[in-house]
């Protein structure tokens, strides 16, 4: 049965579509089990690598996010590095360099020697191989976002879209569940030892899978179509004013996603642990559950989007976190507040901020030409995150540590988004409806 696509007639069957969606996915997925592992193992690394078990525990725990910070910051030089190969010679090959530098930096975090065997040049050991990892993150959105929305059916952009953003949550969900389930079946002595290397070294066989997958795609039909027109229907490229204003518009859209995603389905355990007192297994299972609440709203998000428009989804959820942010930490924060309520409350954290991550992606590919769609939208996301989500942990510690407020978090969350909401209500209503740019 044919279906149409987004941009036309285009590709009579549906198996393109579908392995296109697979293919996008899958990357993203493992990319964001790796950065969701390390900042899950935030406390291990600083131990093992930044001399957390021989000095002040929040400096080296600071040390570990600064590396983390560091990675994001890479990301935009990955975003136009990867998206002008994916805006020039294909989406195909884009992601597979970038899935190949992703999983070969993933991999060799499992191998690297800790502080006690090679002293200080192992968190300079770690932070280099951190920064391929950013590189190839930066990367990896632009290509798989351009890939799933030109690969998109008529009207199901903000679905395939926020697929990208749910496999984050896949991904996220995975490396919080194995660090758990390590902590629980090793203990934290021996995850401390030597089972922390185990969730890094899967990264190979998944990526393998993954580049058997992407290996087998083809390119999307927008991409083909502007290819055989050179510079698309217009006959120019974007002017360099208007794609960097676009790029900007989108930061201001995204930011808040950024940072509240980041500060509630990642830096939350060590902030619990560091701050509240947590145990680990505590840590790690507030972030479950804030994932669980994550994964839940996207898909149902991008449908929603799809009917009413990315605009009044994605401002409900950065104006839930603004009334949200402050009552949600003070609740888990409560010694009084049962455990139950504790976890419905970080559920919901998470639920809220899918509003944002489900029609995201989409939207983000719709503010750019199919010819600067990968470089565009890589940029926007990854400069986003390189400031407002790598940065989130290294911001909270530091300012916690500072004025001693446990409410920096609420107070960063709600900032962000609330900035976003103002930029988001520069969105047209009708940008759902109308077909992606050549």
């Amino acid at each position: 049965m044919s279906v149409p696509t987004a941009e036309g007639p285009g590709d009579p069957h549906r198996t393109p579509a579908r392995r296109a969606l697979v293919a996008g996915s899958v990357g993203n997925f493992i990319e964001w089990y790796e950065f969701g592992a390390y900042g899950y193992f935030a406390t291990v690394f600083a131990a093992n690598f930044f001399g957390g078990g021989t000095g002040d525990g929040t400096e080296s725990l600071i040390k570990t996010y600064a590396s983390f910070a560091l990675a994001f910051f890479f990301r935009p030089m990955g975003a136009a590095l990867f998206g002008r190969i994916g805006d020039r010679f294909g989406r195909r090959p884009a992601l597979v360099l970038a899935l190949l530098l992703m999983t070969g930096s993933t991999t060799a975090i499992g191998l690297l020697p800790t502080y006690a065997t090679l002293g200080a040049a192992a968190p300079w050991m770690l932070t280099s191989v951190r920064v391929l990892q950013g590189l190839s993150a930066g990367g990896e959105f632009g290509g798989a976002v351009s890939l799933m929305t030109e690969s998109a059916p008529q009207g199901r952009r903000g679905l395939y879209g926020a697929w990208q953003s749910f496999t984050v949550a896949l991904g996220l969900l995975a490396g919080a569940g194995l660090a758990a389930g390590a902590a629980a079946v090793l203990g934290e002595r021996a995850l401390y030892d030597w089972g922390w290397r185990v969730p890094f070294l899967l990264a190979l066989p998944l990526g393998l899978v993954a580049l058997w997958l992407r290996l087998r795609l083809d390119e999307t039909p927008a991409f083909r179509r502007t290819s055989r027109t050179g510079t698309g229907p217009r006959g120019s490229p974007a002017a360099p004013g208007e794609a960097f204003r676009s790029v900007v518009t989108g930061i201001g859209r995204i930011m808040g996603w950024s940072a509240a995603g980041y500060t509630f389905l990642v830096v939350l355990p060590a902030y619990l642990q560091n701050t509240l007192g947590a145990t680990f297994q505590e840590a790690l299972t507030a972030a479950v559950l804030a994932n669980v609440g994550f994964a839940l709203t996207i898909l149902p998000a991008g449908v929603l989007s799809d009917r009413v428009g990315r605009r009044p989804v994605m401002l409900t959820g950065a104006g839930l976190v603004v009334l949200l942010a402050f009552p949600l930490l003070w609740t888990v924060r409560s010694g009084s507040t049962p455990t139950v309520a504790k976890g419905l409350v970080v559920l919901l954290a998470g639920a809220v901020v899918g509003l944002m991550a489900g029609p995201g992606p989409a939207m983000l590919a719709e503010m750019f030409p199919t010819r600067v769609r990968c470089t565009g939208s890589g940029l926007a996301y990854s400069l986003a995150n390189a400031v407002f989500a790598g940065c989130a942990g290294l911001i909270i510690t530091e300012l916690v540590k500072h004025t001693g407020s446990a409410d920096i978090p609420a107070y960063y969350t709600a900032v962000t988004c609330a900035i976003s909401a103002v930029a988001l209500l520069t969105l047209r209503g009708d940008d759902h409806r109308r077909a992606l740019r050549d």
